[in-house]
């Protein structure tokens, strides 16, 4: 089975609308094309799954895992973004690069090892919705489904470099309380004023612990609101903090430091979705060093987020063309994605068979 046919079910994908929450048509694209190759399949909602036809429970089992879901195209687009179109070796639409092409090169190493016998591993693979919002109907509602996975293989758009770490996530609402009052007469406790000392901080704290890979966590004050008319002291400030932590805490670890060094109220939106790391020791670090693959740390936020176990981030395209306008993704990168995913997925299996 040549590329042409994976570039193919891309440009399926690409014409038909697929943002989050809204996934069914594409659904309906995939579970069409594995049924047509003779695979059983599972739906969990806009989530199409499927494991390797020599299943054997009593072995340890990779997930393949990438998402068929996109964002809105934004008002900057100058071609179609529902139409695919290849021009100078570039196929541009919506989804091309974030993440359909990591998507159909997973699916053709999937289908590359499918129905080998003997193999050191089970192999799983899902097909995922919602991941653009990091929805619950997506990877997360999908995981205890899937049995006991032991690692994972995430296509988004690396260049082909393999993300073994990557940031969580967390977003603080913070209010600052104090005492309104006449603004002319010396009255009142400025709501203002206390929430500037514990932005300070925010600004100026460091973490002892430094991830290798990731470095430091980070935060990051993003928007601030309080006061009701120019003559009144504000009795509250509220301010929005952006928090990418590391490896080298738990995202309730560093919502606990927070705590405990500022005076505002911290509420967190979700402490769930975590920051990542591969083990030294990991096979994953081996296979990469062999096929020569870069490492890196990755601080932008994947469905890796939502996975209890290890895992990397790894796959044609560049994730600076996420949510772009007029977005694409390379063919030849779509060929290289397909034959590295290949060689990476037989080296694992063929290493502990």
């Amino acid at each position: 089975m040549g590329h042409e046919e994976y570039i193919a079910l891309l440009e399926k994908l690409i014409s038909t609308p697929s943002i989050s929450r809204e996934e069914e048509k594409t659904a309906a694209i995939l579970r069409e094309f594995f049924v047509e190759k003779g695979l059983k399949i599972h739906e969990i909602k806009n989530n199409i799954i499927a494991k390797n036809k020599h299943f054997d429970s009593a072995k340890p089992t990779i997930l393949l895992n990438s998402h068929h879901d996109t964002v809105k195209p934004n008002a900057s687009w100058k071609k179609d973004p529902m139409t695919p179109v290849v021009v100078d070796g570039r196929l541009y639409g919506l989804g091309s690069n974030d993440a359909g092409g990591c998507l159909v090169s997973l699916i053709a190493a999937f289908m590359d090892i499918y129905d080998k016998k003997d193999l050191g591993y089970n192999v799983v693979l899902a097909a995922t919705a919602e991941e653009e919002i990091s929805g619950k109907n997506g990877i997360e509602l999908v995981l205890p489904e899937l049995g006991k996975i032991d690692f994972a293989i995430v296509g988004e758009p690396t260049l082909l470099q393999m993300a073994i770490a990557e940031k969580g996530l967390m977003v603080l609402d913070c209010v600052a309380k104090g005492v309104s009052g006449h603004a002319a007469r010396d009255e009142g406790e400025n709501a203002i004023y206390k929430a500037l000392k514990d932005i300070e901080w925010f600004h100026d704290f460091r973490f002892d612990k430094i991830s290798e890979v990731l470095s430091e966590v980070k935060m990051n004050v993003t928007m601030i609101d309080a006061g009701t008319q120019h003559n009144v002291v504000p009795d509250e400030c509220h301010f929005v903090v952006d928090v990418r932590s590391t490896d080298a805490y738990t995202n309730d670890e560093v919502l606990a430091i927070i705590k405990d060094n500022v005076s505002c109220e911290v509420i967190a939106r979700s402490t769930r979705l975590q920051p990542s790391g591969l083990p030294k020791d990991h096979i994953l670090k081996y296979v990469a060093e062999e096929l020569g693959i870069d490492i890196f740390g990755s601080p932008t936020l994947s469905d890796q987020a939502l996975m209890p176990f290890p895992s990397v981030k790894i796959g044609p395209g560049d994730s600076a063309r996420s949510h772009t306008a007029d977005e694409y993704i390379g063919i030849q990168e779509i060929v290289d994605g397909i034959s590295l995913y290949k060689k990476l997925v037989n080296k694992i299996v063929v290493k502990n068979g």
